[in-house]
């Protein structure tokens, strides 16, 4: 028996007014918007948080896949436990051991990237209403994965040195019901700054008093190419303290591994609230980067990338002294990815209609904030890890020519 559709191209069915009213809260990324000017070849772009692709160890997964593929097919292609693949969980306890950082078995939870442990602990812990502390700027990947479950954010502005901690104990005098405190202490997402370690007891410290716990998102810890490391908030008061980090730094974010440090007792409710998401990170995932790990390229490769970034900041803050206005200011980070920017006078949204137009690409501040803010209007994110040191020169150049054309319409 034929079946004719009757589908003619219209719908009929009012899609939107189905739609769960905490949809409203869902906003897409400004940053998944603008890394489409990286597929545009006469762009420059500055603007997402993307490592550099031509020294991603290609080689390294080449032979792991072949060898998981011929040795261990059967396991790697199958579902697998929530909580992740053992043997490298056992890597991840031996390295963060390094960095002080006391983990078990029991205590690790693997993610599809640090984004899906945002959301896992917005699913766990944020109900309508609940007060939540972050940077002022912060990650914009932790409020769009927070804001579906509409808490309020309580923001705390940074200096040179990251959160200020005389600001955090106002707020959390004037806000005891805070539920957590969202911290990036190590080259921080946008600002690039780093919490050092007065700040870090002290923010235990005010946490324990006030009764609230930490969150501490760390992608970046390993990519420190100057200074001393600085002891983990989570190995300074581990009973109170959630830590998340990733692969996608250190290896390829293509790989979407992440993982989550946190008490058994709430690693139980988050492999719950993972189960109802996608029952588990992908296997072979786990595998193959396993296979890199126990073979010793992790570490070696780490090296590589802190000297490649290194010189790429280097290249971008020479470049940023030529041509960037001496009212300009920005910071100077030890290790990650990126650097935070300020013009004064300078509204950096209307810059980026005028830098595009000089084929080079940012991130506007304003995307940093919590929705309604109305902060960073002046301010911008500049990654250096992504281009070679001749395209950061190049970029940069187009950059202060923009800059220079706002600032002459504006006189």
């Amino acid at each position: 028996m034929e079946v004719q559709s009757r589908f003619d191209g219209q719908w009929t069915t009012d899609w939107e007014g189905k739609l769960a009213k905490r949809t409203e809260q869902m906003q897409s990324s400004v940053i998944r918007e603008l890394l489409k000017f990286t597929m545009l070849p006469d762009v420059i772009s500055f603007a997402g948080g993307l490592p550099a692709p031509d020294v991603f160890p290609v080689r390294a997964f080449q032979e792991a896949c072949a060898w998981v593929l011929r040795h261990d097919a059967q396991k790697a292609l199958q579902y697998s436990p929530t909580e992740g693949y053992p043997p490298l969980k056992d890597y991840l306890i031996e390295t963060m051991a390094k960095y002080n950082i006391p983990a078990v078995q029991g205590n690790i939870l693997f993610t599809n990237g640090s984004q899906q442990a945002l959301d896992l602990l917005g699913r766990v812990f944020i109900n309508e209403g609940d007060k939540i502390i972050t940077g002022r700027p912060t990650y914009l990947g932790a409020i769009q994965a927070w804001n579906v479950y509409s808490p309020q954010y309580v923001t705390i502005p940074l200096d040179d040195q990251g959160m200020r901690m005389d600001e955090l104990e106002k707020a959390l005098e004037a806000n005891p019901d805070v539920k957590f405190i969202y911290v990036l202490p190590n080259f921080h997402n946008p600002a690039g700054t780093t919490l050092p370690l007065e700040r870090r007891l002290r923010l235990v410290e005010l946490a324990a008093q006030h009764g609230c716990f930490i969150v501490e998102d760390d992608p970046y810890g390993q990519l420190r190419f100057e200074g001393e490391d600085i002891t983990p908030i989570f190995t300074l008061h581990k009973e109170n303290t959630i830590y998340l980090s990733t692969f996608s730094k250190t290896l390829a974010p293509g790989l979407r591994l992440g993982w989550i440090v946190a008490p058994e007792r709430v690693i139980a409710k988050l492999v719950q609230a993972k189960q109802g998401t996608d029952l588990h990170t992908s296997t072979l995932v786990q595998y193959l980067a396993h296979d890199i790990c126990q073979r010793g390229l992790v570490r070696a490769h780490v090296k590589k990338i802190r000297r490649v970034y290194r010189e790429r900041r280097d290249v971008m803050l020479q470049a940023m002294e030529e041509h960037f206005p001496p009212s300009a200011t920005w910071t100077r980070p030890h290790g990650g990815l990126f650097l935070w920017a300020c013009l004064p006078g300078l509204d950096t949204a209307e810059l980026l209609k005028i830098a595009v137009e000089e084929k080079v690409a940012f991130v506007p501040g304003h995307a940093f904030f919590p929705p309604g803010s109305d902060d960073g209007r002046n301010c911008m994110r500049l990654n250096f890890s992504y281009s070679r040191p001749e395209t950061i020169r190049e970029g940069i150049a187009r950059l202060g020519r923009a800059i220079k054309r706002m600032m002459n319409e504006t006189d």
